[in-house]
């Protein structure tokens, strides 16, 4: 067994211990609003339920570890005092990846992620539609842990309204545990589902996903591709060259197949298959082609 002084290390190098050991952790995608009610939506596996009466959430988003800076989410609670907080369950998975992007600053991960922002009853800060539970909160108090990198936050937010989908409830009005199919964070970029147990989902840290906002119209208003689908195809930096297309087409020969039937919806099947292989790219070039 190896012994390890928290002092004696990077500070990158303890938090992939924490968060390699310390799960699997709820995530809790945070909704604020900046001083010009610009929307900002981030996910935090920091968080969980302390409390029940009062009905108390806490959340910490942790100065980043790079290079000491702190999160828009924290800068939007400490002048607003106001957050909701949605559950993310696996039908938006990808999407809510997508959201942890480090967008600059005013950009609205709603557009970005493509999903649905919706009018709070107390608040300001929106509500996300395809989450089945979400908590209207007001900000108690914000703790802070310490000054360098990666120290926490905590967010303590008291819940004010609830709001539960039917669609996740059982016969006696509970919530249904295989219904809701919460998602949980592990180590590096692996996920845990409720019942099903892990999978990955590749980190949108290094570069920055065009976002299912640029994402052509024939694509989103298909009706054939989820959320986790768009939020796959959005977290590229930029979209094949038609010489890339070109070549993969020529070179694949289940894509010219596909391609030669001129049957939009065994082309978009096919994209899926490739979605559900994570190879985004061979998707991205397949849709493409298509309009060509």
């Amino acid at each position: 067994m190896i012994s390890i002084d928290p002092k004696e290390v990077a500070p990158a190098k303890v938090q992939a211990y924490l968060q390699g050991a310390v799960g699997p952790r709820p995530i809790a995608l945070a909704s604020t609003i900046d001083s010009n009610e610009t929307p900002n939506l981030s996910p935090f596996s920091f968080f969980n339920v302390f409390s029940s009466n009062p009905p108390i959430l806490v959340f910490s988003p942790a100065r980043r570890v790079r290079n000491n800076t702190i999160k828009h989410t924290l800068i939007n609670v400490q002048n607003t005092k106001e957050v909701v907080i949605s559950v993310v369950t696996y039908d938006i998975v990808q999407q809510v990846s997508l959201a942890s992007t480090e967008y600059p600053d005013g950009v609205n991960e709603f557009i970005k992620s493509g999903l649905t922002p919706v009018a709070s009853d107390v608040i300001k800060p929106f509500r996300v539609a395809e989450s089945p539970v979400q908590f209207e909160c007001k900000v108690k108090d914000i703790i802070a842990l310490g000054d360098g990198g990666g120290a926490g936050n905590l967010v303590i937010c008291e819940v004010v309204k609830i709001h539960i989908s039917e669609d996740v409830l059982d016969e006696n009005g509970a919530i249904d545990q295989y219904k809701i199919d919460l998602v949980s964070r592990m180590g590096g970029n692996w996920y845990s589902r409720a019942n099903k147990g892990l999978f990955e989902v590749p980190k949108p840290l290094v570069t920055l996903g065009i976002g299912v906002d640029q994402i052509p119209d024939f694509i989103k208003e298909s009706g054939a591709f989820s959320g986790n689908d768009l939020g796959m195809l959005a977290n590229v930096e930029v979209l094949p060259t038609q010489e890339e297309i070109t070549t993969f087409v020529n070179n694949t020969f289940e894509a010219k197949a596909v391609l030669s039937s001129d049957d939009i919806d065994k082309i978009y099947q096919k994209a899926k298959e490739y979605l559900a292989k994570e190879q985004v790219l061979e998707a991205w070039k397949l849709l493409l082609a298509s309009q060509k």
